[in-house]
């Protein structure tokens, strides 16, 4: 069964909100959303995009699991996300 990839734009709006709240389940769950983004974009040879996702996802990881990092860089990601993908 394949699955289903998620929007560039869905992505971002979610990653938006994880800026003011990494904390939300929302955020756990845009992970794995991202996850198979990249594993699609990886598939199509768009490799700047993948490391931009990359990016997005390691930051949104950083931001619920160590509670006191900074969200900065997740809209940080957002710009290069927009540009590589």
């Amino acid at each position: 069964m394949a699955e289903t990839i998620p929007a560039k734009s869905k992505i971002l709006k979610e990653a938006s909100h994880c800026n003011t709240d990494s904390q939300s389940h929302l955020c756990k769950e845009l992970v794995s959303e991202i996850e198979k983004l990249q594993l699609h974009v990886f598939d199509q040879n768009r490799f700047k995009c993948q490391s931009s996702l990359l990016g997005m996802q390691s930051a949104i990881i950083e931001a619920y699991f160590l509670k006191n990092f900074s969200n900065e860089r997740i809209s940080f990601t957002i710009p290069y996300v927009i540009k590589n993908c």
